[in-house]
């Protein structure tokens, strides 16, 4: 099974370079089909995140620079949010946590769908309290589901923040350095985390980021919209055929 999470590492880490997001919402789906339980599958997803944001973001500094003062601010959230995601995950039943995954992509979809890939308008400014308190309630309900926080952070972004998508997408990645290292240790402490399988994903998966970050910076903003549209969907029909 090693040879198979290594190759699903690489899979996940090209999707998180790529779309920006810590690689949960592919990762975990595809470790249901094989036949981890839901809480296992969380566990696997959070380590391979550590690897795969901070490499990621290391990579995405040049163009992100302009996004890194809020980006800070949410992810201080997003830690301290995620601290609290080892209690969920303990107390909550798998088909809890499934349900709440498929209502998230359903958000993300409908979100991203009808907000504009690049704004016209100046991106609006907000509060630091505000920003914390985003990143705190996205950091709480990502480290319970396995996700990095950009598949609910990026829409809210793009939605309601007026950031250009690529924009929105390397922050959200950067958002996951916060949150996963904080699930990380929160699932530690309560005694879920897969710590071999989860190093195996997250190794593997820093080959798949390089090139998903150099791919990405070559494709319009248009066309990336609609990829990431394309990989929300046959997300959420996966998690439906998995838990319906």
């Amino acid at each position: 099974m090693i040879l198979e999470l290594a190759g699903f590492g690489i899979i996940t880490g090209f999707i998180s370079g790529f779309f920006g997001v810590g690689g949960g919402m592919i990762l975990v789906p595809i470790l249901l089909l094989v036949g981890y339980v839901m809480k296992e599958a969380v566990a696997i997803s959070i380590m391979q995140m550590v690897f795969s944001s901070i490499y990621g973001s290391f990579l995405n500094s040049k163009y992100a620079q302009n996004v890194v003062k809020d980006g800070i601010v949410i992810g201080a959230g997003g830690f301290v949010g995620g601290l609290q995601s080892g209690y969920i995950v303990t107390n909550v039943s798998n088909e809890f946590l499934q349900y709440l995954f498929i209502a998230i992509l359903i958000f993300s979809i409908l979100r991203i769908f009808y907000s504009p890939a690049i704004h016209d308008c100046e991106r609006k400014e907000h509060s630091k309290v505000t920003l914390f308190l985003i990143g705190s309630f996205i950091g709480i309900i990502a480290m319970s589901i396995g996700v990095g926080g950009s598949i609910l952070l990026t829409p809210i972004l793009v939605g309601f923040m007026k950031y250009d998508l690529k924009s929105a997408t390397a922050l959200g990645l950067f958002f996951v350095i916060f949150s996963s290292i904080a699930g990380f240790a929160s699932i530690s402490m309560h005694g879920q985390m897969l710590y071999l399988e989860g190093a195996v994903v997250g190794m593997a998966s820093l080959v798949g980021v390089y090139f998903g970050i150099k791919i990405k910076h070559l494709v319009q903003a248009t066309s990336y919209k609609k990829y990431i549209l394309i990989l929300n969907v046959i997300i959420l029909i996966a998690m439906l055929y998995k838990t319906i």
